[in-house]
Order: structure tokens, then sequence, then C-alpha cells
């Protein structure tokens, strides 16, 4: 048995001194002082934050297939050095793609003896895979992922409204997510500028205007008309557009159920600081302008925007285009799993941002997200001892030397952070501590 005390404990109604006793893995007392017991071990932390382990719905481990990008070993372990606790992995950029009951059993097949944290598996919808949603979700999976624009994976094609069509009643009957990459490309034209450097290949201004906020919001709008229709659970990946947060507003207003989730690089970033060449910056949807994230952190305090995810999606260094700055070719992911926290908490310190905000945007609801409200997401009397200790007082650099993912090729690379995660547990025993890992190989393929 283990008590964790700390003078700041993240609990559901807000920051407290308190006492978390843990054993076999559950958190079995949440006290306001030690308990009476002798026979368990005391883990004092003094002023320094305790709260749940963040979890990250949006990642892409690209294993197996492709683990020249990532894998299943780099990206949990740069996750437990990030506190994240659990993670789920998108069905795409592995080969094959999660859209076949025999796909997914080689995903977790793949995935033995390399997890460090927690993880849950999103199955694909694409064309003509109707018939295997069912079996996906025998298998295990909690939700299912979709694109409406070319995913830059040719063996996971974008679906159409007649493919949801399809899908949506088997997904809403068995009450799992959708989850929607939202850009409907479509023969829109696109926002285009006149001026030389408008139209070079390194310019960030040209990519930008190549993927206008009218993507999103026709893509969203129609997501919002099926999310009615078939009164399927509908969640809407990695926001940028501010644009759409109307239409978003007035869907939640009639009680449909449709969630959302934003970037930490769309809260951290602007398209007012990238440079030309600067492909590390390259995600799809783009960064915008500072106006456009301006509403989106409003969005998100006042809980139209449901949670942050980071949409880590690693690549190699030269499909990132690092030596040509050529945003049309450069993979479109940012590797950046291991600073989810402290680059929102960096951002949000600025807009007096609490870490019981923190902890709603990174651990309760993405919970809810995966349907795991009841195991994982608070420090509460019954659910797992996945726990994180954290130094707010404490700043650090991001480099090389420091970074676990795989390729060290990040938008992050040289910014300074707020915020040190100090020790990572699973299940309650520690795995991660002061930058060494301490035990790995602990983590659990979630299920459903």
């Amino acid at each position: 048995m283990k008590a964790f005390h700390s003078k700041r404990v993240v609990l559901p109604d807000g920051i407290k001194e308190a006492v978390v006793w843990v054993n076999e893995g559950k958190i079995r007392e949440v006290l306001p002082v030690l308990p009476l017991v002798s026979d368990f071990e005391v883990i004092e932390l003094g002023n320094k934050i305790l709260m749940p382990g963040v979890i990250d719905p949006h990642v892409h481990i690209n294993e197996p297939g492709r683990t020249e990008w990532e894998g299943f070993d780099t990206a949990t372990k740069a996750a437990i050095a990030g506190g994240v606790t659990t993670l789920v992995d998108m069905p795409l950029n592995s080969a094959p793609v999660t859209t076949t009951a025999a796909a997914f059993d080689e995903k977790i097949k793949a995935s033995k003896g390399k997890l460090n944290t927690n993880v849950g598996f999103w199955g694909g919808i694409i064309p003509g895979n109707e018939k295997e949603i069912f079996p996906l979700i025998q298998k295990g999976v909690l939700g299912f992922k979709a694109f409406l624009t070319h995913s830059g994976i040719d063996d996971f094609p974008n679906v159409t409204e007649h493919d949801l069509r399809k899908a949506m009643p088997v997904i809403a009957k068995h009450k799992l997510p959708l989850l929607v990459h939202c850009e409907l490309t479509g023969f829109q034209e696109r926002e285009t500028g006149n001026s030389e450097q408008e139209t070079r290949n390194d310019s960030y201004i040209n990519y930008l205007n190549s993927r206008p906020k009218k993507w999103e919001d026709d893509a969203i709008a129609m997501m919002i008309r099926l999310c009615e229709e078939f009164n399927c659970r509908t969640h809407i990946v990695h926001l940028s557009s501010a644009d759409s947060l109307e239409q978003i507003a007035a869907a939640k207003q009639k009680g449909l159920p449709i969630t959302v989730e934003t970037g930490q690089h769309y809260l951290y970033f602007t398209a007012e600081e990238i440079k030309d060449g600067q492909t590390q910056f390259k995600c799809a949807p783009p960064i915008r302008e500072k106006e456009n994230n301006n509403k989106l952190w409003k969005a998100l305090q006042n809980g139209l925007i449901d949670f942050v995810a980071t949409d880590h999606s690693p690549a190699t260094p030269s499909l990132k285009e690092i030596e040509s700055g050529d945003f049309m070719k450069a993979w479109g992911g940012i590797a950046s799993i291991q600073f989810a926290l402290p680059v929102l908490f960096t951002a949000a310190k600025k807009r007096n941002c609490s870490f019981a905000d923190i902890a709603k945007w990174l651990c309760e609801n993405p919970a809810k997200l995966a349907g795991l409200q009841n195991k994982k997401g608070r420090i509460e009397k019954g659910l797992d001892a996945d726990l994180i200790v954290v130094d707010d007082e404490k700043t650090f650099v991001v480099d090389e030397a420091g970074c676990h993912h795989k390729h060290k090729v990040s938008s992050y690379m040289g910014e300074t952070l707020s915020c040190v995660v100090e020790q990572t547990y699973l299940a309650g025993e520690k795995v991660y501590e002061d930058g060494k890992f301490v035990k790995l190989n602990k983590g659990k393929a979630l299920l459903k």
C-alpha cells in the first residue's frame, strides 16, 4: 500500500491538500489526513502537484509497418516521460491500417512487450469496410476514425457522406464514438495570394492558404447534420477553424452528442510566428492566425471545446522535408506526445488557467471520449491509480537529449516550457522518475 501526500492534489472538486491511498493498483481512499495504519509507504510530495495521468486519445504510433517513423516502444516511453499514462492509437499510418479485424490482430501482436504506458485502439472507417465494423467492435476497439479528405496514406482513403450513412448507424447502435478529420476539399478553390512569397512551396502563407477554414467549416456542418440524423456520438478532432465555433455551439445547445478537441499546437503557436521553410510546423488543418487562436482559447475556457489532444504524428526527417523546407511535399504532422502537459500549461498559465482546468482538458474529458471515465482521468475512490507528480515551478528547454521520440524533429525544439513531470505511476507503480525510466513494459492494452 502507498499513501501519496501533497498540499496540492488535483481533485474533481478542486485543488486541495489530501492523501491518496493506493492499494493493488486502485485508489482506495482520498483522505484529508494520513490513515491510522502502519503497513503502507508514505510518499511525501510537499507542495508539488499530484494529478491524474494525462490521457491522449489522438496518437499515431505507426506500428506495424512504419516503425521507422515511430513505434510502440519509443512512443510509449516518450508518453510516460511526459506524464501520459493512457493514449489511444489511431488506425492509420501503420501497415496494414486498422480497418479489419485481421489487421487489428496484427496491431495487437506488434504491441506485445512494448507498451510502456496504457494503450487503447481506434478502428478505421474507409469506403467499403462497413462489414468490418462489428468484428472490430468485438475485438475491443474504443471507437472509429474517418477522414473526409486524403489522409496522407493511400491505403486509408477518405469517406464520403454515402460511406458514413452505412457506418454511422452501426457505430451508433453500439454507442461508440466516431472521430472525424473534418476538411472537405471537393472542388472548392483555395485562397490564393499574388506575391511571389505567397506562391513558393517553402512559404508558410502559401501552405496556410491552401487549406482554408471553409474546408473545415463545411465538413463540420455535414457531420453535425449526420450526427443529428443518426444520433451517433460524433467527435471533431483537432479543430483549427474558429469560424466553426458558432455552429458547434448551436449543435450542443440542441443536445446533439457532439464533442470537439483542439491541439496544443493550435493554442501555443500562431501562423505569424512560423517562418518560411519551417516544415516541422506543418500539420493539417494548419496552425492559423493569432486572432483565430485567441477564439479557440476562449472556446476551450468556456467548455465549448471539450479537451486538448496532441495528434502526435511523427515521421522521418526526410519525409518532413527538413532540408528542402517544402511545405507542399512535407509530411503533415507534429511530434509532440512527450510535451502534451508542459506545452498546454505554459500557454494556459498566461491566461490565468489552473491545474484544475488542465486536468479537465487533459485527463477527465479525454477519458469520456474513450469510454474510460469509470476507470481513469480523475483522482477518485475506485479509479485506477495512474498518477503523476509535477513541479510547476521548474522550467526546461526542449532539446534532442531530453526528447524520447524516435526522431528529434518537433516544432517545440528550443522552446522553454513551464512544468516538469518528475514522477509517473501506472496502477500505483512508479515507472518514471527525474528523467529516468524506472520500469518499462508496465502498460496494458485497453480493450472495450
